[in-house]
């Protein structure tokens, strides 16, 4: 199987009359070399059932059916339909790759994976759309056992970033609730066409086999975080107000957390008690905010 350079990427693109879409984030990876190490970042073995989103012109798609071969399966799952004969092209003729057209975001996974048995993820997520995505598929798509995904570099290492660190965010919160994860290899802006304007890094994602911490709801859990990281600079006495109203003191004081404290200083275990803490007050009274800012 021979993978695609640079050359290989701009005439493909130039004999279907494709032109990279701005809006949808396309970025071509077009270095073999780079294909080849996202694999090898990647853990593919032979047998393995790898979901590719986003698979492009098919650049890496080809280094994981190699990988995957024999007796595995890459389902490929691409958007833009414009996109879809140059895919045919490259990998029509690889048993190992099945071609879907479909929305990542608004995916059918349990359809699309069907059976039993886990899989894993290896893709070059368009930066538009990485954090949301990968999100989703933490929450909702337990079979993905295994996710490596390749996107802007700032975007990386807020992924991976320890709740509790400087780079950390609410999305912090929901990986570390879900999985382990690292940055895993950086990959310059170079062997992309078109261009971007900024580097990327691959971030690999082990999802754990039950959560480190105890919670009346996972989902009350991220909607605290996403109300605490909405207004970084706030104190969190601040910040939650709108999703806790009048009973924001006392929950923090219940959790053993200073009210001057700022959302990127909690680690997972204080986001959790604060989560506790708040479940056990009891809902917020009418009228108090308690409606506002929790899914922001």
């Amino acid at each position: 199987m021979r993978l695609l350079s640079p050359a290989d990427v701009r005439s493909l693109l130039a004999a279907h009359d494709v032109r990279p879409s701005r809006a949808l984030g396309q970025n071509f990876l077009a270095d073999p070399n780079t294909a080849r190490r996202i694999v090898r970042l990647a853990g593919v073995v032979p047998g393995q059932r790898v979901l590719e989103i986003g698979p492009g012109v098919g650049s890496l798609t080809v280094a994981l059916a190699a990988a995957v071969s024999p007796g595995g399966e890459v389902l490929a799952l691409e958007l833009d339909r414009h996109l879809l004969p140059v895919l045919g092209e490259v990998v029509g003729g690889l048993p190992e790759v099945r071609v879907v057209h479909g929305d990542a975001l608004s995916a059918d996974y349990d359809a699309l994976l069907g059976g039993a048995g886990s899989w894993a993820m290896v893709s070059n997520l368009p930066y538009n759309v990485a954090t949301p995505l990968v999100a989703r598929l933490l929450d909702d798509v337990p079979r993905l056992a295994v996710l490596s995904v390749m996107v802007q570099k700032e975007v990386a290492e807020r992924l991976a970033a320890s709740p509790g660190s400087r780079a950390s965010g609410a999305i912090s919160v929901k990986v570390a609730y879900h999985a382990t994860a690292a940055v895993v290899g950086t990959v310059p802006s170079t062997v992309f066409v078109p261009r971007p304007k900024v580097d990327s890094a691959v971030v690999r994602f082990e999802r754990r086999t039950a959560p480190p911490v105890e919670v009346p709801s996972p989902a009350a859990l991220f909607a605290l975080a996403r109300a605490g990281f909405a207004q970084r600079r706030k104190t969190l006495r601040q910040a939650l107000r709108p999703a806790l109203g009048g009973r924001v003191e006392e929950v923090l004081a219940a959790a053993g957390i200073p009210p001057m404290t700022r959302a990127e200083a909690l680690t997972l275990d204080q986001w959790a008690a604060l989560a506790r803490a708040a479940d056990a007050s009891g809902p917020a009274a009418p009228g108090d905010g308690g409606d506002g800012g929790a899914g922001g």
